[in-house]
């Protein structure tokens, strides 16, 4: 089977280099499939989509600054029949790779996600959050950004990933998938719990545990989404974020 793996970026630079590597590496380990690497640049203003092409990823650019829009135009791009989205600070390895590939080229499957694991060692409210989110996320079946794989017919039936919002467009998109897999013979959206996907809790460096569980709740706010303002933790750089 053929994918793609798209991976947004805006002003990534300090992350982009290691992650295309470790995902190269990923794709390198996995048999039976073949896969193309894209870099959507979402309007960087540092070296991103210079080193992405050093890596040797086909770069393509999207001018406006939404996570949703950089992804669709990715998945645009892609050529595969099966889509892996990857956060430009995140990397799986062959074995979540390789599980994702063959769950979809098994024909019962439209797609899921992965659980957590953090690019290094946490504790206290941090751990508490992430394993309550990998609980969340494996019991309602709900993936999270940093890995998000499926069908390619599925996701262009179902538009892609909502524009409409400035962040949690993976759960609606998860929502989308599950609607349509029930109506298309009774497919099953996986979360992969065996081989986690890695990604930088480098945002615990910018903000407390509570900033983060705050926004983290605005995916349960009604219309929350939908403010750029609101979700501006999503949008932050080092140098801009929020004390």
């Amino acid at each position: 089977m053929r994918y793609s793996i798209v991976v947004p970026a805006w002003n990534e630079a300090a992350f982009i280099g290691t992650s295309l590597v470790r995902i190269r590496l990923a794709m390198e380990g996995v048999e039976g499939h073949v896969g193309d690497l894209i870099v959507v640049d979402n309007n960087s203003s540092d070296a991103t989509a210079e080193i992405a092409r050093e890596e040797g990823a086909t770069v393509v650019f999207e001018p406006v600054n939404r996570i949703a829009r950089a992804r669709n135009a990715g998945a645009r791009e892609a050529s595969g029949d099966a889509l892996v989205f990857v956060d430009a600070d995140s990397w799986c390895s062959s074995e979540l790779l390789r599980a994702a590939l063959d769950r979809i080229a098994g024909g019962r499957v439209v797609g899921g996600g992965s659980t957590i694991a953090p690019d290094r060692p946490i504790t206290g409210a941090a751990r508490r959050g992430l394993d309550f989110w990998n609980r969340i996320g494996t019991t309602m079946k709900l993936a999270a950004g940093c890995f998000v794989y499926c069908r390619r017919d599925a996701f262009e039936a179902v538009g892609g990933f909502s524009e409409k919002v400035y962040a949690g467009e993976e759960i609606y998109l998860s929502r989308a998938l599950k609607r349509w897999a029930r109506r298309n013979g009774g497919l099953t959206f996986e979360i992969i719990e065996e081989a986690p996907v890695t990604t930088s809790v480098r945002k615990l460096d910018w903000y407390s545990p509570l900033q983060l569980a705050r926004q983290a709740a605005l995916v349960f706010v009604p219309g929350a989404l939908r403010s750029k303002t609101l979700c501006r933790t999503w949008y932050d750089t080092e140098s801009r974020r929020v004390k």
